[in-house]
């Protein structure tokens, strides 16, 4: 399903991406053929753009060529005087010729001298005025130019209404020797009017410019007429070269505004005509026309993308459910698996209870029979094998999570800092131990005992995992569960304790397994398989879960997810220095099936100083009970043939005969949690004498029958010799 799903799920995902791919590929395309024809749009449209400007400039700057040829035939022969004798004359004549030309501003004629001779504008010219520090004078005096191109200026006579720049040519005389200047005052304003006119593009550009990079008229204006081209521009840059046209993308020096620009050289002047365009029209014509394609195009790649899309999602929605359905079907075999060990487990534990009750009760026995120290020292090694058994038997039980428990609530803040200096001893000087709590209280409800030992089991697997040292952290907080997959389907309040390491990481194929019961893969003889099942067991029974995480050289991390509780922390008693009283002796009714559990126990009350009666079943025991006197005790197995069960019988005493104190005990029973919770006393299997009389005090102090009692001394000389035993559990009500 895995490859047919990455099949699937990459075929459209090929599939969106083509959708995609494809048709930016073709607008690309698009935009990049747009791109080159617009600007050769331009370009062609800029070089129509010269055509016309230097046609009309010649025309202009011809039309003046024959203004002074006119003006050279009305002075030829006359001296400075006689122009200034017949200047109103000259005046009439030199009006008359710009009143036919809208170009012209003024013509005006300039003697050897600088000073003004006649003027189309006066009939007689102001005194004081002198022409000599012009640039046209000063030019035409030192050579002949012919034709010479004046600056951009602002008017020095009367009568002239704007700037203007001067064409201008020497007064002929026969010997061709200076004689004066003819001037021609141009107004720019013509050529702008022209161009404003012929520019209705966007972004157009035109102007005329002497070579030294003199602007003579510009569209768009210039606020400033006298600033220039520098020599480093592009335009004088060519024209140094040698062009007299070209075509080039620069950025204005004027303006900084970024063009593309043509020119053409006026023929027989020394002044150039350009034209062009902003580069941001040119973009904008370009994202215009491309917009189109945009709006036309998109919508349906928006479309395919929309189909495809869903088609995807719906794919990967059927995949997901075909494989949350196997996980689900996967993690149903696995917890059904799982709860075929632990019912295979608990069945076992009964008789696996039972038979090290009887070998523990026979190595009592023998203790008090056999004195020879090479046969205590056998019985010392039969009695720690029996102790080992009852330790697997207590994390088979875990794992199954049938033991009892007796949770209290740990507030985890204050636990777990304790717990340090435990794990320290426990470990190798070179691993770092780290414990992370919050400042607040975090609390949980569970048994303190199991939650001690499945840190312990926690730090021994990562002790193991960093055989040249590292670091283990224990971190607790508060979170809250939404019933995630990854988090056991947990929902609610609970509180992770995340016990990490920085070892070698365990193998994913393996990762799976690691909280079966017996699966190791420690060498023979290092270890049981049964930690982390117990650390399992634990947290499955206490309400919450187990989870577990590795990478390769990284480390492992488990965490268990607590319930949290709000209620107040369990007050810790420190123990009694003196020695409880001793049950009171009697009579005893022991209600088991096994012959071999009879004995030790029957011998386990004897030397209580209980007289003894002994019933096979609850119902033989019931019956025994109403027919006998005297019996002041009854001590039940739980897990009892004959259709009543030691439950059932307990709660039948206590309601036929609520006198009598009833005592349960078990291997293991699926109806011991349910015993604690109706009040009765349950006793574990193996005990040895110490624990059975603990527990029938206990028993009897909860029946509110301990009010005499043996003397301490004597209780502990019947205690002596016999190896210590837990206290009897009781589990949540």
């Amino acid at each position: 399903m895995s490859s047919a799903r990455e099949t699937a799920t990459r075929l459209l995902l090929l599939m969106m991406v083509a959708a995609v791919v494809l048709p930016a590929a073709l607008f690309a395309y698009a935009s990049w053929v747009s791109y080159r024809d617009i600007h050769a749009v331009a370009d062609e449209r800029i070089q129509r753009s010269l055509d016309v400007m230097q046609e009309q400039a010649l025309k202009v700057f011809q039309t003046v060529d024959r203004t002074f040829a006119e003006v050279n035939e009305i002075v030829r022969g006359m001296s400075d005087e006689g122009i200034r004798a017949d200047e109103p004359r000259l005046h009439q004549r030199l009006a008359a010729i710009v009143a036919t030309m809208p170009q012209l501003d003024a013509i005006l004629l300039v003697g050897r001298d600088g000073r003004p001779l006649a003027s189309s504008n006066f009939e007689a010219v102001p005194a004081g005025f002198n022409f000599a520090d012009r640039d046209y004078f000063r030019t035409q005096r030192e050579n002949d130019p012919r034709t010479y191109v004046g600056d951009i200026r602002a008017p020095r006579l009367p009568g002239i209404g704007s700037d203007f720049f001067d064409l201008s040519r020497r007064l002929e005389s026969p010997d061709g020797a200076f004689n004066g200047v003819i001037a021609v005052a141009v107004r720019p304003k013509y050529f702008e009017d022209f161009y404003e006119l012929i520019g209705q593009t966007p972004g157009s550009f035109y102007a005329l410019a002497r070579s030294d990079g003199a602007y003579l008229a510009r569209y768009p204006l210039l606020k400033d007429r006298t600033r220039r081209l520098s020599p480093a521009s592009t335009f004088r840059s060519t024209i140094a070269h040698g062009f007299d046209h070209g075509m080039y993308t620069a950025n204005s020096d004027i303006d900084g505004i970024s063009r593309r620009f043509a020119f053409r050289k006026l023929p027989g002047y020394a002044v150039y005509a350009l034209a062009g365009v902003t580069s941001a029209a040119l973009r904008t014509e370009w994202l215009s026309s491309m917009l189109t394609h945009l709006l036309v195009g998109l919508p349906a790649v928006l479309l395919v993308l929309g189909v495809l899309w869903m088609a995807l999602l719906r794919t990967k929605r059927l995949y997901d459910e075909a494989e949350r359905r196997e996980a689900a079907e996967g993690a149903l075999r696995q917890a059904q698996r799982l709860e075929a060990i632990g019912q295979l487990t608990g069945g076992v534990a009964h008789d696996f209870n039972n038979l090290l009750m009887i070998v523990s009760g026979s190595v009592h026995r023998l203790r008090r029979q056999i004195g020879d120290e090479k046969q205590m020292r056998l019985l010392d090694a039969i009695g720690n094998a029996t102790q080992r058994g009852e330790s697997l038997t207590r994390q088979l039980l875990a794992f199954s999570r049938r033991q009892m428990l007796q949770p209290s609530v740990i507030d985890l803040s204050e636990r777990l800092p304790e717990l340090k200096d435990m794990l320290a001893r426990s470990l190798r000087g070179d691993i770092e131990i780290r414990v992370v709590v919050p400042k607040r209280r975090c609390m949980v409800k569970v048994d303190a005992s199991e939650l001690e030992l499945a840190l312990l089991n926690l730090a021994f697997n990562a002790r193991d995992a960093m055989p040249l040292g590292g670091t283990l952290t224990i971190a607790a907080k508060p979170i809250v569960l939404r019933g995630k997959a990854g988090e056991e389907g947990l929902s609610g309040d609970f509180v992770a304790i995340r016990v990490a390491d920085t070892g070698e990481g365990i193998p994913p194929d393996i990762l799976p397994r690691v909280f079966e019961p017996f699966f190791t893969t420690k060498d023979v003889g290092k270890g049981t398989g049964l930690g982390l099942s117990q650390v399992y067991g634990f947290a499955r029974q206490s309400g919450g879960a187990a989870t577990i995480t590795s990478a390769a050289q990284r480390g492992t991390a488990i965490t268990l997810f607590l319930p949290r509780s709000f209620e107040a922390p369990a007050q810790q008693h420190k123990p009694a220095i003196a020695a409880a009283a001793a049950p009171p002796a009697g009579s005893v009714l022991l209600v088991e099936d096994n012959a071999d559990v009879v004995e030790v126990a029957r011998a386990y009350f004897t030397d209580l100083g209980y007289s003894i009666k002994v019933a096979a079943s609850g119902q033989a025991g019931l019956d025994l009970l109403e027919s006998a006197n005297g019996i002041d005790l009854v001590f039940s197995d739980i897990l009892m043939p004959g259709g009543m069960n030691g439950l059932e019988l307990a709660q039948a005493v206590r309601a036929r005969f609520p006198r009598i104190v009833v005592l349960l005990t078990t291997g293991y029973s699926s109806s011991a949690q349910d015993a604690v919770r109706a009040g009765f006393e349950v006793l574990q299997k193996p005990y040895d004498l110490a624990a059975l009389e603990r527990a029938l005090l206990s028993a009897f102090k909860a029946a509110g029958r301990a009010a005499a009692g043996k003397a301490a001394g004597k209780s502990a000389g019947r205690a002596a010799g016999r190896p210590p035993a837990a206290a009897p559990q009781r589990a949540a009500g």
